[in-house]
């Protein structure tokens, strides 16, 4: 009989939209897997009251590491944490987000509960009694099946693959439990956290539209902007930009910035260097805006347009606008 540790991850009091999305692929896996059960874990300060939240998502028990430590942030104690519960617990499969909090803290979790690890799923599911993960490879261009033969095993979840899905609404309980946390696990903290406020992360966005080179300088950029707007979606970059100082690195999406995976992927001016496409490959869909119809972008793209950016963004701009007004 297995049971699944469910991290879901909070910030500021608030579970992330990845914490839904752990508990529904938590709660599916668990569903193919007789006689298993799935308990959510949730670590932080005064956050004894977001355990409500996972019960609407099929989770009803739900462990709380509720210490004042965690005033502070430190990737090496929340690892010791869910490490902790884990063993607790007696959980044999653990799945948190591979956001880029989660790719620090799953691999040091599973060095702590010598477990095998398999970073950035896109799809679990179970053959002959076994968990066999999907993952991407080759910067994104191939998918390879990955088993773990250890007793404890460690899945990090791709954000926006694994779409979050409301079950019964059923009441979820919130159970204390007391954990031990080194105090050398904190010799590293976080002290600030600087968020563009009023923005989306393109780490959690549905929908993201994206600039490259082919803007040509920064004050071009509000056409990205201005789409955005109009598509309630958040703003990405790709490296060259971000490395021209056009745009914040929080906004590059790629293999050295965010790995992406929204419904809508706008990619406006972006050649698609292989370190991009590794990034926003496993998008639902994406749109290719190029002048150049030999542009690597082309291949990953469900719907191009062949032409260029500073005659299409302001006609699909104004189409978008006449839209909202009717």
């Amino acid at each position: 009989m297995s049971k699944i540790l469910a991290v879901l991850a909070q910030q500021e009091g608030q579970l992330r939209k990845t914490a839904f999305q752990t508990a529904t692929a938590a709660v599916q896996l668990a569903s193919q897997i007789p006689g298993s059960s799935v308990t959510g874990l949730i670590i932080g300060n005064k956050i004894a009251m977001l355990a409500e939240h996972a019960g609407p998502y099929g989770i009803t028990d739900v462990a709380i590491v509720d210490n004042e430590k965690f005033s502070r942030f430190s990737h090496a104690a929340y690892a010791a944490a869910i490490a902790a519960a884990a063993q607790k617990e007696n959980a044999d499969i653990v799945l948190m987000p591979a956001s880029s909090a989660g790719k620090d803290i799953a691999p040091r979790a599973a060095v702590r509960l010598q477990a095998g690890y398999v970073p950035d799923c896109i799809a679990l599911k179970v053959e002959n009694g076994n968990v066999v993960a999907t993952r991407p490879v080759c910067a994104g261009k191939a998918h390879t099946d990955v088993r773990v033969l250890t007793p404890i095993k460690v899945f990090s979840l791709r954000p926006n693959v694994f779409t979050a899905r409301s079950t019964n609404g059923a009441t979820a309980i919130a159970r204390p439990i007391e954990v031990e946390i080194p105090d050398d696990t904190f010799r590293a903290v976080v002290t600030e956290t600087m968020m563009n406020k009023g923005k989306l992360d393109v780490a959690e966005a549905d929908i993201i539209v994206s600039g490259g080179r082919g803007l040509k300088a920064p004050e071009h950029f509000h056409l990205v902007e201005e789409l955005a707007t109009e598509l309630h979606a958040a703003v990405g970059a790709s490296r060259a930009v971000v490395d021209a100082g056009w745009r914040p690195h929080a906004e590059q999406v790629g293999q050295t910035g965010k790995t992406v995976s929204p419904s809508l992927y706008v990619a406006c001016g972006i050649s698609g260097a292989v370190q991009h496409l590794a990034g926003m490959s496993s998008s639902k869909y994406i749109l290719a805006i190029n002048k150049d119809k030999d542009a690597p972008i082309f291949t990953v793209a469900d719907y191009g347009i062949v032409g260029d950016v500073f005659e299409v963004l302001p006609a699909l701009i104004e189409e978008l606008k006449q839209f909202h007004r009717s």
